[in-house]
């Protein structure tokens, strides 16, 4: 427990709190583009349309309930939701298009998506697994990641449209989720748990 505590305090120390005071009026993805560059008959597109629609409104309403939470808007929960309705979109998008036109719309989703920002849950397998972690020394690593995605969210206003400060911030938190980390984990374990993440990089959005 301590070192997951540690492991918290690391990154909230570093954290820069600010609340969202305003977001672009046009947020999403511009799913037009994505026509422009792929080849649908009139049914499909009709089908695209619908469903690409029906997807960003509740992304809208998403976004819209959380602002009328008062007080700091909650990025973690947002990202969560959203992160669930690109599935469900997906899936629905798969009766519609054919499997070289969903490849294509799988990766143009991906390239343009706000992610969250943490080590997925596949990394975090990888991690415990390949790095051998006892139960406590995963709950440090999955500490460490949940307080780097809050302090990453927390700077959002900071950075806001501006790829290279975003990174900036990033390297700052993965720095500190690192150490945080180093603090909980044998050296070994350590060692083995660089050698998994040592490929994650910050990836801005087009």
């Amino acid at each position: 427990m301590k070192n997951i505590k540690a492991a918290l305090l690391a990154l909230a120390l570093g954290a820069v709190i600010w609340s969202c005071s305003g977001e672009n009026k046009k947020r999403g993805i511009d799913f037009n583009e994505f026509k422009s560059e792929v080849k649908l008959t009139a049914d499909q597109e009709k089908r695209f349309d619908e469903i690409t629609t029906k997807y960003q409104k509740q992304q809208e309403q998403n976004f819209e309930a959380a602002k009328a939470q008062g007080g700091e808007m909650d990025r973690v929960a947002l990202g969560i939701k959203s992160e669930a309705l690109r599935e469900e979109q997906a899936k629905e998008m798969s009766g519609v298009l054919d499997a070289g036109q969903m490849q294509q719309f799988n990766k143009f989703v991906d390239e343009r998506a706000r992610k969250r920002p943490r080590y997925d849950n596949a990394l975090l397998a990888r991690i415990k697994t390949e790095a051998a972690l006892t139960e406590d020394e995963f709950a440090v690593v999955n500490a460490a990641n949940d307080a780097f995605e809050k302090a990453f969210n927390d700077a959002h206003d900071v950075y806001h449209g501006n790829n290279d400060l975003a990174k900036q911030y990033w390297g700052k938190f993965d720095a500190q989720r690192k150490a945080a980390i180093k603090k909980g984990l044998t050296p070994q374990h350590y060692t083995a748990y660089e050698s998994v993440v040592k490929d994650v990089q910050f990836k801005g959005r087009k």
